[in-house]
């Protein structure tokens, strides 16, 4: 079955690459009208639109800045005259050593939190306010397998930040679900991007191999037909779930 989302907003954070690349470039090729939004890489951002339909726009914003967050929203409800469907997947990963001095190690929680989490959850405020305009709306936010079995000691912050999102998500989908607002929460594990590379390159990559059932790691196209299924509403009564992509290294 071909699934189409044609007439529909996304917003897609953190899409100049890896997940959020493969996230905007399968829900444009469902038929949305994209809103990519990249933070400080405007050419890989250009890059990714260049196999998208010219109906998606690329926006900056630095998502650790509240102003920027506020001014990103107001660009895209400018641009589209409306929102759909939120793609909460931007984040950081700082690799923080338990050994560092207080103020280093409260500096990259400070960090992490900001973009991970705060960010997360002032789009989801935004959002909402939008879709209790329109009368519906849909929250994607990916998370971390980390959320739930925890992280190394250098990526504390890490998986405390995308904890927060498996909560945020829930919440949401409990107390709107009577306004059709849906929220769903991804928990992928390790994925070959960038940010991971940073992760396997500290520990090597056959720890990464060795931690999941499979031969090979996943990719962000394994993630991308999930999301465009969210997005759809051929799901809305999983509103709440959390979906774990993470190739067996971590089962409910």
């Amino acid at each position: 079955m071909e699934i189409s989302l044609s007439g529909k907003v996304v917003l897609v954070t953190g899409a100049s690459r890896g997940i959020g690349a493969a996230i905007a470039q399968a829900c444009d090729q469902s038929g949305a009208s994209v809103a990519l939004h990249y933070n400080a890489n405007q050419q890989k951002a250009e890059q990714v639109l260049t196999n998208m339909n010219e109906r998606s726009k690329a926006f900056q914003a630095n998502l650790a800045d509240t102003k920027d967050i506020v001014k990103l929203f107001e660009q895209i409800i400018e641009c589209f005259g409306r929102l759909d469907v939120l793609v909460n997947n931007a984040g950081i990963a700082i690799s923080s050593d338990m050994s560092s001095s207080v103020e280093e190690w409260v500096s990259d929680w400070d960090k992490t939190f900001a973009v991970n989490t705060r960010a997360q959850g002032l789009l989801c405020k935004l959002a909402i306010e939008e879709f209790e305009k329109v009368g519906a709306g849909r929250i994607i936010n990916i998370s971390s397998r980390a959320a739930f079995r925890g992280d190394t000691p250098d990526y504390l912050a890490y998986g405390a930040s995308k904890g927060a999102i498996a909560s945020l998500t829930r919440s949401i989908a409990r107390y709107y679900g009577k306004k059709n607002i849906t929220a769903f929460n991804i928990a992928p594990g390790f994925v070959r991007t960038d940010m991971a590379q940073d992760f396997m390159d500290q520990y090597g990559e056959d720890y990464a191999l060795n931690d999941i059932a499979l031969n090979q790691l996943t990719q962000p196209k394994d993630l991308a037909p999930m999301i465009v299924l969210l997005a759809s509403g051929l799901a809305d009564h999983a509103t709440g779930c959390t979906i774990d992509i993470n190739a067996a290294s971590y089962v409910h």
